[in-house]
């Protein structure tokens, strides 16, 4: 068994860090490393902070000696990658405020709700009618890149009905290009800071990277690449984005279940509807340090502790990002993925200047 929940901890603790402790303790390793090299002058001076270094090093080490530990590593690192990311995200919540949050505005709510569409909708008429892919697979990568990768994944694969060779295309693909995005980002901001081709700030770069970067331990790293500021209109853009999941799905439902309908199928088998528990709680979280109850060392220690969860999230993300899996994925849903990502990219940058 490579799960384990709450009940297991409390009545089998012993049982539960022996199996969860390798992958843990792996990733919690590159974790430290990677903030240790981030507080370097030279990876400083280059924009490399410690959720950038750490998906560097899980990448390294996952594509070459993690697979022979693997079977005992799994289940630590999945926590690191999936709860431990989201109560990283939770805690974000303490670097931020309700005015924070009333900063993005109209237009990033306006632009979250485009990008979404424009996407899912991209990939729908792509996916299915250019390349001839299955609705399964579509769907899911489609929900992929154009809420908040894997998760939404996740979340729309038992409303698509999808198997898990499915599941696990879509995450290789949108973990993929998501990853891709991490280091093109910073890169182009720079970029354009040294020509001046468009008129653009860290509020305006952080809006950008939030509605169109895939995974959100991925909108953290590219928006903390360029400033910290950058990085928290990121995460507010995101997370907006995050919980428009709810509702998506419901349409999902809705129109699938329409679908079936038309063609003589059952219209009581509609997917089960997941609602993004740590979006909530990021709301919640930033709703407490608005009120400015906390002592600022508390908040000072929930920050460093939010840094240390997320970087130990990103390193086993790349612990989990193998070669092999893209290969498995095919030519066409890389194809679609590709696709999407450029017009995240090109549509992204163009709605931000607008918008923003």
């Amino acid at each position: 068994m490579n799960t384990f929940t709450f009940s297991d901890f409390l009545f089998h603790p012993a049982e539960w860090l022996r199996r969860i402790g390798p992958g843990l303790g792996l990733s919690a390793a590159v974790a430290v490393v990677a903030v240790a090299l981030s507080e370097h002058p030279w990876f400083a001076a280059h924009g490399l902070g410690a959720l950038t270094l750490a998906i560097v090093l899980g990448l390294l080490i996952g594509n070459t000696i993690y697979p022979r530990m693997a079977s005992v590593a799994t289940p630590g690192v999945a926590l690191g990658k999936q709860q431990l990311l989201r109560a990283g995200i939770v805690l974000y919540g303490l670097r931020l405020t309700f005015q924070d949050i009333a900063s993005v505005g109209w237009s990033g709510v306006v632009m979250d709700a485009l990008v979404l569409c424009s996407t899912f909708g991209l990939a729908c008429l792509v996916g299915q009618r250019v390349l001839g892919m299955d609705r399964r697979t579509t769907l899911l990568v489609g929900a992929g890149s154009s809420i908040c990768g894997a998760a939404a994944v996740l979340a729309t694969a038992p409303v698509a009905k999808a198997r898990a060779q499915d599941v696990s295309v879509a995450i290789a693909t949108v973990v993929v290009f998501g990853t891709v995005a991490t280091f093109l980002y910073p890169a182009l901001f720079q970029w354009n800071a040294s020509h001046g081709w468009l008129q653009a700030d860290a509020q305006n770069y952080g809006l950008y990277v939030g509605a169109t970067v895939h995974e959100v331990a991925q909108v953290v790293a590219a928006g903390a690449a360029v400033s910290p500021q950058a990085a928290d209109t990121a995460v507010i853009a995101k997370m907006v984005r995050v919980m428009m999941l709810a509702p998506f799905l419901l349409l999902l439902s809705w129109w699938l279940a329409r679908d079936e309908a038309a063609q003589g199928g059952s219209t009581s088998s509609a997917g089960k509807v997941t609602i993004p528990w740590f979006a909530l709680g990021f709301v919640v979280m930033a709703g407490i340090h608005s009120l400015g109850i906390l002592p600022a060392s508390l908040v000072k220690l929930g920050v460093q502790l939010d840094n240390l969860l997320l970087a130990i999230a990103m390193a086993a993300l790349g612990l989990t990002t193998h070669v092999h899996a893209v290969r498995a994925a095919g030519v066409k849903p890389l194809l679609l993925a590709a696709l999407l990502f450029a017009w995240l990219l090109g549509a992204g940058l163009l709605l931000a200047h607008w918008l923003g």
